[in-house]
């Protein structure tokens, strides 16, 4: 895979790493694929030291090769669209996206790596953002990291909206939430809201109440780790299910969280796609219950 840019005056002063992962929309993984096992090259010279300054009108040229070390795994797979360049997929619950060496095989990556073996396709696995282990609902997986870091790059205008419940009442029905967000000292998988964070903010609006929780509809306008997770519970509203930040989880035994609406412009065609998912019925069945 080979993908070019020329640096604009915006970028004018920056390291080349700054550049290709703020300006191109490389994720940090796929960053260190190149550095490591590719070739990033400015003006024609390939380099090696990621603080290299780059100037109004260099052109960088990144090349990479595809995964091709994915264990393919038979898991059926609710594929909501599919084309050349692309996967919409419904995910279910208890799936993590990527492989790590405690699951090396029953994610999502490995599910979808299966799904092209059995129909013959010869096409790489790079999805656009990530969705928690118990969270469910669409995803969007690119078929090639150019199409990856093109959708990425324009993450911005991707619209993502979720459906959650959560504890107790609002005064308020509708709002942004604008509150950075870290790590949690001591801990390797909590998130909180914190000063010294990344910026992130949260749209909501209430649905529908009950006596003891509320049925949300969410928007991201960022994607930091847990971040719909982390601005409920700060809130004083964290997710019923959701036992890493406080929700009750005596009725339900996932965070009731659920990507539930994307749309995009589709970056080889043009053309405005927009996709629905349902509210999943362990969900339903909760909130109608309360």
């Amino acid at each position: 895979m080979k993908a070019e840019w020329k640096v604009s005056e915006k970028w004018d002063g920056c390291s080349i790493k700054k550049f290709v992962k703020g300006y191109c929309g490389l994720s940090t993984n796929l960053w260190k694929k190149i550095k490591w096992n590719g070739s990033v090259i400015l003006n024609g010279v390939q380099i090696y030291n990621a603080n290299i300054v780059v100037h109004v009108n260099d052109k960088v040229v990144c090349e990479w090769s595809e995964e091709t070390d994915i264990i393919p795994s038979c898991i059926p797979l609710k594929i909501i669209y599919e084309d050349n360049t692309l996967l919409i997929i419904d995910k279910d619950e208890d799936m993590i996206i990527h492989p790590t060496s405690k699951t090396e095989t029953n994610t999502l990556v490995n599910a979808i790596s299966g799904y092209y073996k059995k129909n013959n396709q010869m096409s790489g696995i790079h999805p656009i953002y990530r969705l928690d282990r118990n969270t469910t609902g669409l995803i969007v997986v690119a078929k090639s990291a150019k199409l990856q870091y093109e959708l990425s790059k324009e993450h911005g205008t991707i619209k993502r909206e979720y459906l959650a419940v959560v504890e107790g009442r609002f005064k308020n029905k509708e709002g942004s939430i604008i509150y950075p967000i870290g790590r949690k000292e001591g801990s390797i998988i909590e998130w909180k809201v914190r000063d010294d964070g990344k910026e992130a903010r949260t749209d909501y609006k209430v649905i529908e109440e009950k006596p003891s929780c509320t049925l949300l509809k969410l928007r991201l306008y960022t994607g930091r780790t847990h971040q719909i997770r982390v601005h409920m519970s700060f809130l004083g509203h964290p997710l019923i299910g959701d036992d890493l930040y406080g929700g009750n989880c005596s009725k339900l035994k996932r965070q009731a969280l659920h990507s539930h609406h994307i749309s995009f412009i589709h970056p080889d065609t043009g053309e405005c796609m927009e996709f629905k998912s349902p509210m999943p019925d362990d969900m339903y069945e909760f909130f109608e219950n309360e």
